[in-house]
């Protein structure tokens, strides 16, 4: 298995734009996540990175929503992503967009938005998908030093194994846009065969379970009473 970690120096594109067909992965995302938007609630939302900055986020129901980056354009705080310059359990909210993608420690970096999550945060995390036709271009040499198959491509399995292990639970999770160059990624292939979609995205929560089980849940049976040490039997008298 690859290590979480890489050596290689990754960097996010400034925007959607920047990228090959990029316009085409924003509309793709864009649609996956708007029937989500709406079930958001709470009073902080966190988009971390540029492409996460520059996603349509105004149908979310959390109305204070802060860009996070080191550089470019609507950012309303320039910060790294490791540490986050943000309180414990401050956050109601955290999106991903492509950020795992272009991160040299993964680990950190979700260890990080799991320490400013609150107890049933949410947690939206898109990128590309190795197993597929844009996967296919980082076996080629000449294109791996290009966007987007610079990148990292994590399978979704992968993540959601991270996810598990920090206690995450996943409510959605889906493949889409087959094939990139299409500003549909292709209709009839997105519906049968979307295991192929060159994008990925999972909605998930933070859940808390409690560290001291109660002895309903594990099934210990409730202490007869029983007789105090040293009391005396009392007897009465037959007439």
């Amino acid at each position: 298995m690859k290590p979480a970690r890489t050596l290689q120096k990754l960097t996010d594109p400034p925007s959607w734009s920047e990228l090959p067909w990029g316009e085409y992965y924003r509309g793709a995302l864009e649609q996956q996540l708007q029937p989500w938007w709406p079930k958001l609630f709470g009073f902080h939302l966190l988009k971390l990175g540029d492409l996460s900055a520059d996603l349509v986020t105004d149908k979310c129901a959390i109305s204070h929503q802060v860009n996070v980056g080191l550089a470019g354009a609507g950012l309303q705080v320039i910060a790294e992503n490791c540490p986050l310059p943000f309180a414990t359990k401050s956050v109601d909210a955290c999106l991903l967009a492509h950020t795992l993608c272009y991160t040299d420690d993964t680990h950190r970096l979700l260890r990080e938005v799991d320490r400013v999550l609150i107890d049933d945060g949410w947690l939206v995390i898109s990128g590309f998908n190795p197993f597929s036709l844009l996967g296919i271009g980082k076996l080629v040499p000449w294109l791996r030093h290009h966007q987007p198959y610079a990148s990292r491509m994590l399978s979704q399995i992968r993540v959601l194994d991270w996810l598990s292990l920090l206690n995450y639970e996943v409510l959605h999770q889906a493949r889409f846009h087959v094939l990139p160059w299409q500003h549909k990624g292709n209709k009839f292939l997105c519906t049968h065969l979307p295991a192929l979609g060159c994008m990925s995205v999972i909605v998930a929560r933070k859940r808390t379970l409690p560290l001291t089980p109660t002895p309903m849940k594990m099934g210990v049976r409730k202490p007869s009473l029983s007789r105090a040490v040293g009391a005396i039997k009392s007897y009465r008298k037959i007439p």
